[in-house]
């Protein structure tokens, strides 16, 4: 099929045939410029052949702004996973969120698919040399491609950005120049570089490449969705009630919104999402402007985060189409604190077994508030953007309490070491509080145990219903037991009145974690006798954390 693109002007609407290098309108000089495709063409096409094509984001070939196949740059990006958060729909008690793992990307993040369909459509311009202004992402994903495609990049990162960030870039052969500023004066510095040296500018969102690229998160999140939700049928899309992205400058939620329109334009989904931005509290400038009601975002000029990656101080163009997005469709702007970002973080490593970025964590702490407002309903479909991987480990993110020292050297020589390392070992399981987990459902119990595992050294003891539950609290004689109140054969009721009737096990904390909705006469009975009562699916990892600090102090 030959492709027929056509740019519309977001100014004046003003239509003209798709050209690679066309920048502005050439009606009205505009500079945001939509591509417009085929849609019946392409739905038929994609109904016959794309369940059998390739695993990547150029699966979508026909919806994206390339004329010529041979001119796709790749290393097999997009496609990434989208899986579900098990372990925090059971503690949040939101059975339906799944993570968009775009980690898995070439060099880690989603911005992979931005610098493939990019650096693409570079080459099919026949730019040699080009020149991106980045926190740091950008600038990396840019390099890896470039050097495959052989193109020589320039790139101006914020002096905030990471050392581990600007060795990977200068790796690819890219010339790095550190910028001592914001980063919107060092997109400007940019900006005036290759004005002066007459070289290609990649202008982030304005980048029609960069913008398209975006939609295959979409693409991807609806095919995935249909898989996983409607019994595998080929062919099958689902759109979630909620995307929810960390957002910075916010290419990656414009190109998805792009994205969605287009499945609901062919047919493929019934609905549109809605869109959560999530930004750091220290450099908010859509959210802050989208609470005070403005139509035009009010600049951060001097972002106050340790988050480099998302330290955008002026949106430009892109809050008034967010905000637009928001008031039509529903949806939703939030901020959280860095340190909100950096306890999501180490949620998503102890709970679900995922690495991720400060800048991609902030999504996920906004998840969380958003659960806290209510905003999001427990049966709604979310899915949650994982921007990007946190390797190596920004030391300020560390939890040191976490690192035991061993030399096994020493101890071997050392003769009141009695056999060195063991021994060491040894030590330290004597510091050890023991918790025994009473719970009959093995989803809950296994929650338990790992929020204990991921939190403290406890020596986890655990019973599946209250009669051996009894039998383990009397042998064991744990520092604290964690008691549900529904199970077989002795209820958490019962136990609870039997370990308070025996003067040896009376002095034992207990903590109630439980699904039942207790009555009034069921909370007078707990009343007195327990350290804390907990509401399956209403807390979060650090809420039982404290208390069970509490009860062991």
């Amino acid at each position: 099929m030959q492709k027929k693109i056509t740019l519309k002007c977001a100014n004046c609407d003003h239509q003209t045939p798709y050209q690679l290098k066309l920048g502005n309108c050439p009606e009205c000089g505009g500079d945001w410029l939509d591509p417009l495709y085929n849609p019946n063409e392409t739905r038929d096409i994609w109904l016959k052949e794309l369940s059998t094509r390739p695993n990547t984001m150029w699966r979508y070939w026909e919806l994206l702004p390339l004329l010529n196949r041979q001119n796709i740059v790749s290393m097999g990006e997009g496609y990434t996973p989208l899986f579900l958060l098990s372990n925090l729909g059971l503690m949040l008690g939101y059975p339906n969120i799944y993570l968009k793992d775009e980690r898995q990307g070439p060099t880690s993040s989603f911005k992979d698919r931005q610098a493939s369909l990019a650096i693409s459509v570079f080459k099919e311009s026949d730019i040699k040399e080009a020149v991106v202004a980045s926190t740091g992402n950008v600038a990396i994903s840019y390099s890896a491609y470039s050097a495959r495609a052989g193109i020589k990049l320039w790139a101006f990162l914020t002096s905030t950005v990471s050392q581990d960030k600007m060795r990977e870039t200068t790796l690819y052969g890219t010339e790095v120049i550190k910028v001592t500023d914001t980063y919107d004066k060092t997109k400007a510095v940019a900006a005036q570089f290759a004005r002066r040296k007459k070289i290609f500018l990649d202008k982030g969102v304005k980048n029609i490449a960069a913008k398209e690229s975006m939609k295959t998160v979409a693409f991807e999140i609806a095919e995935q969705l249909g898989l996983a939700l409607s019994a595998r049928q080929p062919g099958k899309f689902v759109a979630p009630d909620w995307y929810i992205q960390s957002v910075s400058g916010g290419l990656g939620p414009v190109g998805v919104w792009k994205g969605f329109q287009e499945l609901k334009a062919m047919g493929f989904i019934d609905k549109m999402p809605k869109l959560a931005h999530i930004q750091a509290e220290g450099c908010a400038p859509m959210v802050n402007s989208f609470r005070a009601g403005l139509e035009e975002a009010e600049n951060v000029l001097d972002p106050q985060t340790l988050i480099a990656t998302v330290a955008t101080g002026s949106p430009g163009a892109v809050y008034p189409h967010l905000r637009n997005i928001a008031l039509n469709y529903g949806g939703h702007m939030e901020a959280v604190s860095d340190g909100d970002a950096f306890r999501a973080m180490h949620v998503m490593a102890q709970m679900e077994g995922v690495s991720m970025e400060p800048a991609a964590a902030i999504a996920v702490a906004g998840f969380f508030k958003m659960v806290k407002q209510k905003l999001i309903q427990p049966d709604e479909v979310v899915v949650i953007n994982c921007s990007g991987h946190t390797f190596p480990v920004e030391k300020h993110l560390l939890d040191e309490r976490r690192v035991h020292a061993l030399d096994p050297l020493t101890d071997r020589l050392d003769p009141g070491a009695g056999e060195g390392v063991l021994t060491a070992l040894d030590k330290l399981d004597g510091r050890v509080k023991s918790v025994a987990i009473i719970e009959d459902d093995p989803g809950a119990a296994r929650l338990l145990r790992r929020i204990l595992q991921a939190k403290g050294n406890y020596n986890i003891l655990e019973a599946n219903n209250g009669v051996t539950g009894l039998e383990l609290i009397k042998n064991e004689r744990p520092d604290l037991v964690l008691l549900d109140l529904m199970m077989p054969y002795l209820d958490g009721f019962g136990l609870l009145e039997l370990m308070k009737a025996d003067e040896n096990l009376a002095h034992i904390p207990v903590i109630v974690v439980t699904a039942k909705e207790l009555t009034a006469q069921e909370k007078g009975q707990l009343s007195g006798r327990v350290e804390a009562l907990l509401q399956k699916g209403t807390f979060m990892e650090d809420d039982l954390l404290g208390d069970i600090l509490d009860a062991l102090e």
